[in-house]
């Protein structure tokens, strides 16, 4: 997973799993490093959520979107040559992905972070899928506007969640699933 800081990365884990595994804070910046989340769904293959830092915030300055910028570079370069779906364990010889759900605000539509970062995960040839966070915070009316204008902007489907209703889950599993049974 990744998106902007405070986009919801790790309250989505929590839900996904139904139990609090992810560190939450109100606080933007909190996630520091890559954290790997072992998951074993019934009638899913046992698979790992990447909870990665987020972008476009740093509490440490340049310093710190710095190491962001070397983190994530490392991160999916090391693991884009030769995916295995659910990819592998930490550590492992293949730790590879079969994907990249990339959050957004559904609030904030189009904001230069979100779109940088999907471009960039374009030219590194990675699999990537729009996940529209927090949509129980939106009237209908902008719920309606902002989600069309995500699949307009992103050229891409975009599945809609809130951690906090659960609402979206269910689609959001159908799509894990299907990354991690692809042929």
């Amino acid at each position: 997973m990744v998106g902007r800081s405070n986009v919801g990365k790790s309250t989505l884990i929590n839900a996904l799993v139904r139990q609090k595994l992810a560190r939450t804070s109100a606080a933007p910046g909190k996630t520091r490093l890559a954290n790997f989340y072992r998951v074993a769904a019934e009638s899913r293959p046992v698979f790992y959520l990447v909870d990665l830092p987020g972008y476009g915030y740093a509490r440490g300055g340049e310093k710190s979107r710095q190491e962001f910028d070397a983190l994530a570079a490392e991160y999916f370069s090391s693991r884009h040559a030769e995916e295995e779906p659910g990819g592998a364990a930490p550590g492992s010889r293949a730790p590879q992905f079969c994907g990249v759900l990339s959050l957004v605000d559904s609030r904030h539509p189009g904001l230069d972070a979100d779109r940088i970062a999907w471009t960039w995960l374009s030219r590194m040839g990675i699999e990537r899928h729009v996940v529209a966070t927090k949509v129980d915070k939106l009237t209908r009316a902008e719920r309606h506007r902002h989600l069309s204008e995500l699949e307009r902007l992103y050229s891409s489907p975009v599945t809609p969640v809130s951690a906090e209703t659960g609402e979206g889950l269910d689609a959001l599993w159908t799509l894990i699933t299907r990354l991690l049974t692809r042929p």
